[in-house]
């Protein structure tokens, strides 16, 4: 069943076109990550959805009920802020029961109810304890058990890690993910961060300037971007321009390597993953199709992976990544061939 339902959904403020007619559907018990820098409409689409902003174009449905002249508490809508909004003076019970007294939560319910979602985010036992008592991690854990006590039709989490450190963050995630399906409810979660979104979400829509780029599992998005501004912002990739013939890419200063069967003939921009590229010694027998020779510039380790800036030959520069196994052979000054496969390779239309 659909629970979400965005129909060419558009917002002003002033000339700004913040959200720029996009459409898209959620369906029952999905995780999905808005993801996109800074300003590109995804924080304002989930105020659209939450009704603390009111569309200018387009229609909001929830459960096939259109609410674009409903008020937020009309909605039957969950909300984790970024801050996590708890109130300073209150038990971590009080701000648990405050959302089911403003919807008319019976009070006899009360108690059964905080204690099943303290129980769901894993923390029995604090309903006398004041939010400065807590963590930041456990704050963040009350507000949620906040936004479910009420069995929303839909959770909405705006950047729901990013006031936590980066080790928290990462543990947090996965505790995070847990719950969510534990619960089962449908969820939107704003985000800047990749990581974050392909972790905790089973589907993305990646934003950019108010518009959708792409959507789709996290692990199409990565392996099949839909352009460049998708490839380079839910990772790295190395690019160059040149032309696809049959298979073959070839640049202006003589760069070829061999690709596999794409639509995109003529002019093109390709793509290569660093961790995509194996780096081998000087002396490696060739045994692939795209042998590229360099030098190591730069070397840059961060423990699990090292990545290399590889000279090439002809003067180009190229990133590889490639996973710390304790035999590590190349060091900064050192000759070294990389290969390349032609599956690995991302061909793209050029951007005009």
């Amino acid at each position: 069943m659909t629970v979400l339902e965005l129909s060419t959904v558009s917002k002003r403020f002033g000339q700004e076109l913040a959200v720029d007619h996009i459409s898209f559907q959620v369906e029952e018990g999905r995780i999905v990550s808005l993801l996109g820098p800074s300003g590109c409409g995804k924080t304002t689409t989930l105020r659209l959805v939450a009704g603390f902003e009111v569309p200018d174009g387009g229609d909001i449905r929830i459960r096939g009920e259109s609410v674009r002249r409903k008020r937020p508490y009309e909605r039957n809508v969950g909300l984790v802020f970024q801050d996590y909004a708890l109130f300073p003076h209150m038990t971590v019970e009080a701000n648990i029961a405050f959302g089911m007294r403003e919807r008319g939560v019976p009070s006899s319910e009360f108690p059964t109810r905080i204690r099943s979602a303290l129980d769901l985010v894993k923390m029995p036992g604090y309903e006398k304890r004041s939010p400065h008592q807590l963590s930041g991690g456990q704050q963040q854990r009350v507000a949620l058990a906040r936004a479910l006590v009420t069995k929303p039709s839909l959770l909405l989490l705006d950047e729901p890690l990013s006031n936590l450190d980066a080790k928290l963050r990462e543990s947090l995630r996965v505790e995070l993910r847990q719950i969510l399906t534990s619960a089962g409810i449908t969820t939107i979660i704003v985000t800047h961060d990749q990581s974050e979104a392909m972790s905790l979400a089973d589907h993305i829509i990646v934003m950019s300037k108010g518009r959708i780029m792409q959507r789709g599992p996290a692990e199409e998005i990565y392996s099949a971007p839909a352009n460049k501004f998708v490839a380079d912002f839910i990772g790295q990739s190395n690019w160059f321009a040149g032309r696809l013939d049959h298979r073959q890419f070839v640049t202006e200063d003589g760069l070829s390597i061999l690709v596999t069967g794409n639509a995109h003939e003529g002019a093109v921009e390709l793509g290569i993953r660093p961790e995509r590229i194996a780096v081998r010694g000087k002396d490696a027998a060739a045994v692939g199709v795209n042998l590229l020779d360099g030098v190591i510039e730069k070397t840059e380790y961060l423990g699990a992976t090292i990545h290399h800036w590889v000279r090439l030959v002809n003067g180009r520069r190229i990133h590889a990544t490639v996973q710390n196994d304790g035999q590590c052979f190349a060091r900064d000054g050192e000759s070294v061939r990389l290969e390349i496969r032609p599956e690995d390779c991302l061909v793209l239309p050029p951007e005009t």
